[in-house]
Order: structure tokens, then sequence, then C-alpha cells
């Protein structure tokens, strides 16, 4: 009969040792996934930080009314800038 307590304890200890091994390696699995998603959002951040800035456009005064506008939208007359071709001088 001690035999077969023995056993069956040495197998119930296998068990929770290997279940035991399994949970951890499920954890460190786990924190790595974290780890990683992480750094892919802050290198989407990154990225897009860096996308604003190149999508920013200089802006310009206007000669004529002083509203800020722009730079593709520039009407240069005579070394000024205008808003608009209604706001630049006729010549």
């Amino acid at each position: 009969m001690t035999r077969v307590l023995f056993w069956l304890a040495l197998a119930l200890l296998v068990y929770f040792a290997i279940r035991s091994k399994l949970k951890q390696s499920q954890r460190r699995q786990q924190q790595l996934w974290e780890q990683q998603r992480e750094q892919q959002q802050r290198e989407q951040q990154r990225q897009s930080a860096q996308r604003e800035v190149v999508r920013a456009e200089p802006m310009l005064r206007c000669a004529q009314c002083g509203v800020h506008f722009p730079a593709s939208e520039n009407v240069p007359v005579g070394g000024r800038d205008y808003c608009s071709p209604a706001h630049a001088p006729v010549k």
C-alpha cells in the first residue's frame, strides 16, 4: 500500500511541476508579446509624429489684410505675398 501512495505522490508532484513550468512559460510569452506591442505602438507614434512634421507647411502673412495663409496659396506680386488675387495690386 505504501508503494502505491509513493507512486501516486510522485505522479502528483511531477504533474504540478509540469503545470507550473507551463504557466511560467505562458506568462513569459505574454510579457514578450506585450513588450512587442508597446514597442510597435511607440514606433507608430514616432512615425506619425514625423509625418506630421513633414506635412507642416510654412505660413505667410498677406501684405494687404494681414491674414496668415499657407505658402501653397501664395499670390506673389512685386516681392510681396498676398492671400488671394483680389488683394494683389493689379499691374
